[in-house]
């Protein structure tokens, strides 16, 4: 999952030196960065972006100190010391020389006089996303060999950085004119530090691999190169789908290298599930995570008051930040003791084995792979565009009412997950289903870009049943994501019902029996009549009418048989009783099916 955070000026500057680049440890003050990262055990941070070519830095270039306090600090060049001493040389002030070095505007203005109320507020500097894998996925990195731990942290490094360049392509907006009311599209990309830690901040130490991604404002405008601040309501707002292509990507990576699968595993009733490796045995979760169960047990209680004060359960925005308050409570100090990566995981493979045996630690990788086969061999790799868009739209519009674009394509990643299972999915096959889903099955509503689900659309015909997914959203006694399952499956089963009905008006029959239409009542006109992309609609069939048309055709092919058998017997009986003359030429029998004679006004091929 990815989880983002501002660096403000102050304390926000203070945590990022102090706690983030050297493994949230405790940084000594004093102690070079360098030596502080080797003392924590942890690899100094890199340099991510095609922003950094701008700055005259390089993917892959290790984050000097005095880089990290220019940029992230100040928003100043991060080679601002030797521009400032060459225009000191070349006669200008110390002033004219400082702001030549700031990248667009200075973080001072917002604290002067004249800044007016729009302004006032602590600017930010960066933001601080924070990539971390599923929790089996810490757990085979901890526990596994030396080859496992490294193709876990390999592909960390790739899900991680396809999703920064699918942020920095597709997300990254610049602001510009007062208040930052126009956006456009960053120049050059992004400019992101990246720092590796290892373990928990718990006082008892935990595997948890996970990435610090700090990701500097400052971005360059497209029409004037000139430097601005990048727009953190574009940043958040596609957090969540950003956090859905980390895991499709990282799950991908893991079953294309290590041969294994992953399955959903439900933690709370009702909630979402979370995609774990198949075979991890799943006692080692609650061993690795001990600070979730800290974590639980505070949020039950602060879930109760909430649900005695507000009269319901909360949903899915407010169950978030009853999950941060929870998080904030349970927050522990963190631990003193450094050591090494070496170290810690000879620790972590000995607790292991203490609690749950050798066997359960040292074939973790072949059980994996045995229970990859058998997911595989059940799960099918396909992804069915009509009934993933249904299937998106149902779950959006009963979570959430009114959803924007970004939602859709979350919900349309986090279903790719779990149909594939891991493996390779087809690139732009999200982005397919989003937009089957937004032609087909939405409406606008309200003036800006939101959407609805559009009942019209779902049943053009029975009109008494477009509300079928209204009470859903209503029903505050079940949670949301179980009601949501419910309308996907509903919406499922219209799609697979209209697709039989089209296959069994196209299908030839040994048979053909004229069927009396019923009466059907008077209906209002589609609301469509045609799609958004130029294709024809697909044909309308309720269930109802397909299953009475499937039996009837089956009654009456049963009653066409009874009466063929019966006009058979009552010939066979005829003969037996008045032997017929042998004709001189006995003529050359019609081909028939055995057992079948033919009778006088049909023909052997069926009924008229």
């Amino acid at each position: 999952m990815i989880s983002m955070s501002p660096v403000r000026p102050g304390a926000g500057v203070r945590y990022l030196f102090r706690g983030v680049m050297v493994g949230d440890g405790h940084r000594a003050i004093g102690t070079p960065l360098r030596a502080a990262q080797d003392e924590a055990g942890v690899p100094p941070g890199v340099w991510k972006g095609r922003g950094l070519a701008a700055l005259g830095l390089a993917a892959g270039d290790v984050v000097s100190e005095r880089q990290a306090e220019l940029l992230l600090g100040e928003g100043r060049h991060p080679d601002a010391d030797r521009i400032e001493r060459e225009l000191l040389a070349q006669g200008e002030s110390p002033a004219r020389a400082r702001r030549a070095t700031v990248l667009g505007r200075p973080i001072e203005h917002n604290q002067s006089a004249e800044t007016d109320k729009a302004k006032e507020r602590t600017p930010w500097l960066a933001f601080d996303l924070v990539f971390r894998p599923p929790s089996t996925a810490h757990i085979a990195w901890a526990l596994g060999g030396d080859q496992t731990r490294l193709v876990l942290e390999l592909c960390q490094d790739i899900a991680r950085d396809k999703t920064l360049a699918w942020l920095e392509e597709s997300v990254a907006q610049i602001r510009s004119k007062a208040g930052g009311k126009q956006r456009a599209r960053v120049k050059d990309g992004l400019i992101v530090a990246v720092f590796r830690h290892y373990e928990s901040r718990a006082a008892e130490s935990k595997p948890l691999l996970h990435d610090h991604a700090v990701v500097s404002v400052r971005a360059r405008r497209p029409h004037d190169g000139k430097w601005g601040n990048l727009s953190a309501d574009s940043l958040m707002a596609n957090i969540v789908a950003a956090d859905t292509l980390y895991t499709l990507h990282f799950m991908e990576e893991v079953s294309a290298r290590l041969g294994w699968a992953w399955e959903p595993r439900e933690v709370t009733p009702g909630r979402r599930p979370v995609m774990d490796i198949a075979g991890i045995d799943r006692r080692l979760i609650g061993w690795q995570s001990t600070r979730r169960q800290q974590i639980e047990d505070a949020l039950s209680v602060i879930t109760a008051r909430y649900e005695e004060r507000q009269g319901h359960a909360p949903g899915e925005k407010a169950s978030y930040a009853l999950a941060c308050q929870a998080a904030d409570q349970t927050r522990p100090p963190k631990r003193t003791e450094l050591l090494s990566l070496t170290e810690l995981r000879k620790r972590w493979r000995d607790s292991a084995i203490r609690a749950f045996g050798a066997c359960t630690v040292y074939r973790l990788a072949e059980r994996a792979r045995a229970a990859a086969a058998a997911v595989w061999a059940r799960v099918r790799p396909v992804v069915d565009v009509v009934l993933a868009a249904a299937d998106v739209v149902a779950v959006v519009y009963v979570m959430r009412g009114a959803f924007a674009h970004h939602h859709l394509l979350a919900e349309a990643r986090r279903h790719l997950s779990y149909a594939l299972r891991g493996r390779r999915h087809e690139p732009g096959l999200d982005e397919r289903i989003v937009q089957a889903a937004v032609d087909d099955y939405t409406r606008p509503v309200g003036r800006g870009r939101r959407m609805t689900a559009d009942l019209r659309a779902l049943y053009p015909r029975d009109t008494e049943d477009q509300a079928v997914l209204r009470p859903l959203t209503r029903k505050r006694s079940a949670p949301p994501y179980e009601r949501a399952r419910l309308a996907a499956d509903a919406l499922a089963a219209r799609v697979r019902a209209a697709r039989r009905a089209e296959r069994l008006g196209s299908r030839p029959r040994p048979y053909t029996v004229a069927v009396p239409t019923a009466s059907r009542p008077s209906h209002p006109p589609p609301f469509r009549n045609g799609r958004k992309d130029g294709r024809l609609p697909e044909p309308e069939t309720g269930v109802d009418a397909v299953e009475q048309t499937r039996q009837t055709l089956e009654a009456a092919r049963a009653q066409m048989i009874a009466t063929l058998q019966d006009s058979q017997r009552a010939r066979e009986a005829a003969h037996a009783r008045r032997p017929q003359p042998i004709p001189a030429t006995t003529p050359q029998p019609h081909t028939q099916h055995p057992g079948i004679q033919p009778a006088p006004g049909r023909t052997p091929g069926g009924v008229t």
